[in-house]
């Protein structure tokens, strides 16, 4: 079976989206699938080339067996709502034209981005193949969320209705959490058109036994208990909102490490250094193979995103990744996630926004080492039954028996 994926993001970016194709491909290829990812030149978030390589017209590589096609686009920093759809609208046009001289028996296209699913559209009408839309985000309706479009607006209004029919168009859509597919069938989506399958961790990657004593002392990190954030600084995850808590309390010897960038880093570094904190720590984005070695040195890693209705549907891929290290997770997160860490007793949870949520949530995690204890233990078995491998197998199945040999 030979399947052309469409994806945005793709090692060596270190996102969600990123990890999730780039080990479900490795999984299919050793299944025996011809895979061939179409993807742009890495620069998520900044928007700046990666080191190593150059947005040019087109360069093919091949990693862990898979045929990956980089395409120029037009590269904007994750920030400014028609610089960042420009950046999107290039990419899908390339996909496009590109994906036109590449066989396959069935296209998959991701979002986030939105418009990669318009190529896997184009693709599949004029290939004449089958195509299945993965949905990681309902978009433009968290694009409203942000703040950074209207929901009243004709353009929302139009990319909805454009976001309608291509899930009617496509052969098979595969949300990644159970609240995607509930909006998607409340909205007149057929069930029986979808199939689930979420996000998971990488249990070889993330190995629970590590530990890093050494790494602390190099950063000059001189309190027992670490509290960190590994991911996109964007305005979705309230950070800002964090750092105004970190600086209302004088916490005992905790000490929050945030890793990576995004549209909202500079302004929550301003909120720190406004208020001479120094128990916060800010690093730039790191490999997603040394990621392990810094979550080895926390002691329990921080979930949050805005309070919105919308946000109540997502599961952060981050969670799986921690609980796979046997790190408990402090979670600011409504809805499908909170229902996962309470399921599992892998977490504490508050209200998304709530300072003193916040700071009580902390609190009672550093000084109740019975509780750490049980919560580290239950992480681990969130983790195992959310494992990366058996999630890849599952999809590839479902693209075999549903789209392919029906």
């Amino acid at each position: 079976m030979r399947i052309l994926f469409i994806t945005d993001n793709f090692p060596p970016e270190v996102n969600a989206p990123a990890t999730r194709t780039y080990e479900h491909g490795k999984e299919w290829v050793e299944a025996g699938a011809e895979v061939t990812i179409l993807t742009c030149f890495p620069n998520f978030p900044q928007g700046r080339v990666y080191d190593g390589y150059k947005n040019k017209l087109k360069q093919v590589e091949e990693i862990d067996g898979m045929k990956v096609i980089r395409l120029w686009s037009y590269m904007s920093a994750n920030q400014g709502f028609m610089k960042r759809t420009l950046d999107y609208m290039s990419f899908a046009w390339m996909s496009t034209v590109f994906g036109l001289f590449e066989k396959a028996d069935v296209i998959v296209a991701t979002s986030p981005q939105f418009f990669t699913t318009w190529s896997g559209w184009f693709l599949s009408k004029l290939k004449r193949k089958p195509w299945i839309f993965e949905l990681r985000d309902l978009w433009p309706e968290s694009i409203a969320t942000v703040g950074a479009m209207s929901k009243e607006s004709r353009v929302f209004k139009l990319l909805e209705k454009i976001e309608l029919g291509l899930y009617w168009s496509s052969d098979l859509v595969i949300p990644n959490t159970p609240a995607f597919k509930t909006n998607l069938v409340n909205r007149g989506i057929p069930e029986e058109k979808m199939h689930v399958i979420p996000n998971g961790a990488n249990l070889e990657l993330f190995d629970s036994t590590r530990t890093n004593p050494e790494l602390k002392k190099k950063l000059g990190i001189k309190e027992d208990f670490v509290v960190g954030y590994i991911g996109t600084h964007g305005l979705a995850h309230s950070l800002d909102f964090v750092m105004e808590s970190i600086a209302g309390v004088e916490f005992n010897n905790v000490h929050f490490l945030f890793i990576g960038d995004g549209a909202e880093k500079e302004r929550v570094k301003g909120i720190a250094l406004s208020n001479n904190l120094k128990n916060v720590t800010f690093l730039d984005p790191i490999p997603k193979e040394v990621i392990p070695v810094y979550l080895a040195m926390t002691d329990a890693s921080l979930v949050p995103l805005k309070k919105s209705d919308t946000f109540k549907t997502v599961i952060p891929s981050k969670i799986f990744e921690a609980c796979a290290m046997g790190k408990p997770i402090i979670l600011g997160v409504e809805g499908q996630a909170k229902e996962i860490i309470d399921e599992f007793g892998a977490g504490i949870s508050f209200e998304p926004e709530n300072s003193e949520e916040f700071v009580d949530a902390i609190n009672k995690l550093k000084s109740d080492t019975e509780l750490y204890k049980s919560l580290s233990s239950n992480a681990l078995n969130l983790a195992k039954a959310y494992d990366r491998k058996k999630l890849a197998k599952e999809m590839l199945q479902v693209i075999r028996d549903r789209v392919v040999n029906r």
